[in-house]
């Protein structure tokens, strides 16, 4: 290939100086059709193929090839063909005696020429994406897996980042309700990914069919939806490249802290430090753009939507409420009824009709049980001879007191000794645990030994009133009769013993 300098030389002589094209290829000693191709290009153009290329081994397999990467695009990642894989499928299956450069030289091309390009594209302010990011967080000292929602305001880049226990219905819903109130509007649409939270089901013409909690979620904020292409990340970009953010910059090193709660705090305060940041390609600051998205949003609702995944079940036998594959007990009083079980992020809200009847700990473990005691000493008290196995009490850890006051009454009344102990402890139904163990070792001290004289301590203590026992204030006290003994009869005790 001729050289730059010749090319200046030759078009100088030809252009500027008048030379003709036989006497400059004379001149410098090159063939006239160079000469033409000199005068046509400043600089050398580089070898054009006029023809396509001919591979006369390959080319009856290509459309093979064609296929089997066509095929490829709707498996796994991991699981689709190296271009190595196809050579040893064209040899052994098809006869193809080509080499294996050529066919990976093909696929290379083909790759290149199937790659997406994209549009760049501009928002408009109250507009947002919303997705679920994944990251290592230590709670409570234990390292675990967390699920952040992220909300991005695609036309400031403003953000909100929540972290949950799981990516469930009930977190979807809250982060929403959350991402609200942090900006202190509803957007004017969100667009999301296919997620079965809010997609129940895409229907042939492209149509999406929502869940039912979504709908609601909707309905309460009157926000439009947009749902991305199947599998096309692109189609939300910004929230895409926020999670990543949000993992590379809030969540590096791993994050340790005492509860959800106290990271959500942390959370917010970096999305609110970010607003100061100035993004390459722009001459406004996040802050500074923000103003715009906010005027753009719709107001909030007087009410926030309850956040929370709704499901009708039944009590089991066992007086136990199943949600999400764990197993939370209620009053035995409501065994075999019909139940709302509300799931909240941390919290389980069970109602029966209009009434809330127990309120527990959200568990995210799987097959666990979640006992609250009080709940079956109704039953207990009938069932006595369950009190040592039952499983609801195991774990309740109950002052010393108790146990040795259970000791006494069993050693005072046997088997009905029992059930008064349990009598006490249902006193925890009522009153305050402290008051209740304040009153037990009353008894104790007093050598009142007895559910109602523990009782009636314990009403002393809510009245706060001296620890007396008074026969006259109550009655049901049962009360102690003893005889006087006559000197006739301690006489005649000792006469007999002489």
């Amino acid at each position: 290939m001729y050289q730059v300098d010749l090319y200046r030389r030759v078009r100088l002589a030809c252009h500027h100086d008048g030379l003709s094209k036989r006497e400059a290829a004379r001149r410098f000693g090159v063939d006239r059709k160079t000469i033409d191709k000199i005068l046509r290009h400043s600089v050398p153009p580089g070898y054009r193929r006029t023809k396509p290329v001919r591979r006369p081994k390959l080319d009856p397999y290509t459309g093979l090839i064609d296929t089997i990467l066509e095929e490829d695009k709707t498996r796994p990642k991991k699981q689709r063909h190296t271009s190595r894989r196809i050579y040893e499928r064209l040899r052994d299956e098809h006869g193809f005696d080509g080499g294996l450069t050529i066919v990976k030289d093909y696929i290379r091309n083909h790759r290149q020429h199937s790659q997406e390009v994209f549009v760049p594209l501009t928002h408009a302010p109250g507009h947002a994406q919303v997705d679920f990011g994944e990251a290592l967080a230590v709670i409570g000292g234990v390292e675990r897996k967390v699920h952040f929602l992220a909300m991005d305001l695609a036309h400031s880049d403003a953000c909100f980042v929540k972290a949950y226990p799981g990516e469930t219905t009930e977190a979807f819903c809250d982060g929403h309700v959350s991402a609200f109130a942090f900006f202190g509007g509803v957007p004017l649409s969100i667009l999301y990914d296919n997620t079965r939270i809010a997609v129940a089901r895409i229907l042939g013409d492209g149509r999406r069919e929502r869940t039912r909690v979504f709908s609601e979620l909707q309905s309460h904020y009157l926000f439009q939806d947009k749902f991305g292409r199947p599998a096309k990340g692109n189609d939300k970009g910004k929230v895409e490249g926020l999670i990543g953010y949000a993992r590379r910059n809030f969540l590096v090193p791993i994050p340790c802290f005492a509860s959800f709660e106290a990271l959500n705090v942390w959370l917010e305060e970096q999305c609110f430090k970010r607003q100061s940041d100035r993004l390459r390609g722009h001459t406004e600051t996040i802050e500074e753009r923000l103003a715009r998205d906010l005027d753009a949003l719709m107001t909030l609702p007087a009410t926030a939507y309850d956040a929370c995944e709704k499901r009708s079940s039944r009590v089991s036998s066992l007086s136990m409420v199943r949600y999400r594959n764990n197993d939370y007990s209620v009053p035995v009083a409501y065994a075999h009824h019909e139940v709302l079980v509300r799931g909240y992020v941390h919290e389980v809200v069970i109602s029966c009709g209009t009434e809330v009847i127990v309120r527990h700990r959200r568990s995210y473990e799987r097959e666990d049980f979640i006992f609250n005691p009080l709940h079956y000493l109704p039953l207990l008290e009938k069932k006595t001879g369950a009190l040592d196995q039952a499983a609801p009490l195991r774990g309740w850890e109950l002052p010393d007191q108790f146990a040795t006051l259970r000791r006494l009454l069993e050693a005072r009344m046997g088997k009905a000794g029992k059930r008064e102990y349990v009598q006490v402890l249902r006193l925890m139904e009522t009153f305050d645990a402290d008051v209740v163990h304040g009153a037990v070792k009353d008894a104790l001290r007093l050598g009142a030994i007895g559910y109602d004289a523990v009782k009636h301590l314990v009403l002393c203590r809510v009245e706060r009133r001296p620890a007396k026992l008074d026969l006259d204030v109550y009655p049901y006290l049962p009360r102690a009769h003893v005889e006087t003994t006559s000197p006739g009869s301690y006489m005649s005790l000792l006469g007999a013993a002489a």
